[in-house]
């Protein structure tokens, strides 16, 4: 059965990919550039290629940072890749002066510069689910990879928000999740089968 899935425009790339993923899945994706975009919907995505003070701005220049966080108050399900997962904080070393939505407390910092890791952390690596239990999860492989791209990652200050973890020279939190709240700093839309997983179990889970 179809969903109305909405797929959050915040101006940067890879729209057209998760969309694809949507209609490959059975679902029609609906570009949300606008408040009125929202009422349509059922769910939402928001995917993100970009810079975290582009994203934002973007996001108040369309009107859709307060929306946002109120379908986030509502227990609306949400999906959020990448830049979708880093907003939901409060500030990012990437853009000091930009203001996150605020969803959670904490901030995205930059993976510190070691001998032996590169920066940013590029390709497949071993996501850990916290609770593998969780419904997400549920039908992807084990031991589970999916894809990254990333220079920065969120730090949240509640540890029980945390939905996996992956280790790349240290621990960091890979994935939240609250009530109908999912967001990960991978990219389940270019993860082949496991990310395809992830994705349709979101669009299967209850309203």
């Amino acid at each position: 059965m179809s969903t109305r899935v909405g797929v959050i425009d915040y101006g940067g790339g890879n729209l057209r990919n998760v969309l694809n993923v949507l209609k490959f899945l059975g679902h029609e994706g609906t570009l949300v550039s606008s408040p009125a975009d929202l009422e349509p919907v059922d769910r939402l995505l928001f995917p993100g290629v970009g810079s975290f003070g582009d994203c934002v701005d973007e996001l108040d220049r369309k009107k859709l940072r307060q929306p946002l966080v109120q379908w986030i108050a509502d227990d609306r399900p949400y999906f959020g890749i990448c830049l979708g997962y880093q907003v939901l904080f409060e500030k990012s070393h990437e853009t000091p002066e930009a203001k996150g939505l605020g969803v959670f407390a904490g901030e995205v910092t930059r993976f510190p510069d070691r001998p032996g890791r590169k920066v940013p952390h590029m390709g497949w690596n071993e996501v850990t689910p916290t609770d593998p239990s969780f419904y997400l999860w549920q039908g992807a492989p084990a031991p589970l990879y999916l894809y990254f791209v990333h220079s920065y990652h969120p730090v949240p200050e509640d540890r029980s928000l945390i939905a996996s973890t992956t280790e790349y020279g240290e621990d960091f939190a890979s994935s939240v999740a609250q009530g109908r709240l999912f967001a990960g700093q991978f990219h389940p839309e270019r993860s082949q089968e496991a990310g395809l997983t992830l994705i349709a179990n979101f669009l299967k889970s209850p309203l």
